[in-house]
């Protein structure tokens, strides 16, 4: 029984969405490593991680039966944060596969997608310094209806970040983007919760089929 209370602190912070108390981010990287003390995580896993798409992504082990998943995703976070903590949330694991969703919420302040590229760029190379034959999966990003405004710049960060990687062996880039449209190009709210943002199960359900051909299989 004394650990309860532990536990509950665990996680709820675990599945905090904002950090603006902690913008760095410290604090998350903590709790996951608290956590990971409780609950081991698998041997050499598919790693996701990111920003909240992933850490929000609920039932992803059960989409994704049958593969060695793990969610590592910090709510709030722009490519600079996974990159400072590479050491923290990425390298220890040992993982066969590294699924990356990063680079939304830097378009929010990134003067052009050039901006995003260079920031997914060096956390691409940081990562290959130290697993130099580990596959690399990038997803998109995605048309978020709450970031209309932006999307030029979300588009053009998506084309570089996918001809950059097209250069690099073991890497793929994962299009969801243009499956969140409808058959005139415009975006679904519909997949997305109020906040227009974060996605319903249906927006994940589109992720799962997109990204499911492209992870290892042993």
């Amino acid at each position: 029984m004394r650990f309860i209370p532990v536990l509950f602190f665990c996680v709820c912070l675990f599945t905090r969405v904002d950090a603006q108390t902690h913008p760095d981010f410290w604090n998350d990287v903590q709790v996951i490593k608290q956590y990971d003390k409780i609950y081991a995580p698998p041997k050499n896993p598919i790693l996701f991680t990111g920003s909240s798409s992933i850490r929000m992504w609920g039932n992803l082990a059960e989409q994704f039966r049958g593969y060695p998943v793990l969610n590592r995703g910090i709510g709030g976070a722009v490519t600079r944060d996974i990159d400072r903590y590479v050491a923290d949330i990425i390298l220890p694991y040992k993982p066969r596969q590294i699924v990356l969703y990063i680079g939304e919420n830097d378009i929010l302040t990134a003067p052009n997608g050039d901006t995003v590229f260079l920031a997914v760029q060096k956390l691409f190379q940081h990562i290959r310094a130290f697993l130099p034959d580990v596959p690399v999966a990038y997803i998109s990003i995605k048309p978020s209806p709450s970031r209309a405004q932006f999307l030029p710049v979300a588009t053009r960060a998506n084309e570089l970040i996918r001809d950059y990687l097209a250069t690099q062996s073991g890497t793929a880039f994962i299009d969801i983007y243009p499956l969140m449209l409808d058959k005139k190009g415009n975006m679904r709210p519909e997949l997305f919760r109020e906040d227009k943002l974060h996605m319903k199960q249906e927006g994940y359900d589109i992720w799962y089929k997109k990204i499911r051909p492209f992870l290892v299989n042993q």
